[in-house]
């Protein structure tokens, strides 16, 4: 079984997938951040390593949805590749981080890598606001995502809301991180939990 996390930075996704691991025992993969060696570049100057980013994290997730494919486990991933294409690589291209020859190049990898991919049994969209996702970020206390723009988070935020609401590879949970608190507040955990199982149709 296969349980995807998707959300803007920020959001809150593998803090979740932490504890949706530990509460169920199940395995989780997570987004490879610390070990990017262009996310500092790219936060620096966006326009120059945009394409490296976007080329880096698409193998990277392949790589991973296949290998998550594979495995017997349960398993939870932190953002998929889809968000890559749809939401990321859409982002900077539109917003001219991104040339449309370098989005058109990267279409072609990602169209190829996706046919290989089988969409997960569940996603979970975590939906948080400029305010909450910027909270989150300042908490974290990454200093290379102080540069990020407002202007960016935004039209992150928009690719998701077209994205989500046309989604259909497969079944979808929708949380609004603005009005609760999975973490810290037992009754939000507890219909969280809930809701999954029934997804999941988890007796």
């Amino acid at each position: 079984m296969h349980i995807a996390i998707a959300g803007n930075i920020g959001a809150g996704k593998t803090t979740l997938a932490q504890r949706l691991a530990e509460y169920y025992q199940w395995d989780v993969s997570y987004e490879s951040v610390e070990d990017n060696p262009y996310l500092e570049d790219f936060y620096a100057d966006m326009p120059r390593w945009a394409f490296h980013l976007q080329v880096y994290f698409l193998n990277n997730r392949f790589n991973q949805t296949i290998s998550i494919q594979q495995q017997e486990r349960p398993i939870i991933q932190d953002r998929t590749i889809y968000e890559d294409a749809y939401i990321f690589a859409r982002t900077l291209e539109a917003q001219g981080y991104m040339t449309k020859r370098d989005h058109k190049n990267y279409l072609q990898i990602f169209e190829s890598m996706v046919s290989f991919v089988q969409p997960p049994d569940l996603l979970i969209y975590l939906r948080a606001d400029l305010p909450k996702l910027k909270e989150r970020i300042t908490q974290r206390g990454r200093g290379f995502e102080s540069k990020i723009e407002d202007e960016y988070l935004l039209h992150l935020n928009q690719c998701y809301e077209e994205w989500i609401t046309g989604y259909q590879e497969g079944k979808l949970l929708v949380v609004e991180i603005n009005q609760k608190d999975l973490l810290n507040h037992p009754e939000d955990w507890k219909q969280f939990i809930q809701k999954i199982e029934q997804k999941l149709e988890i007796q």
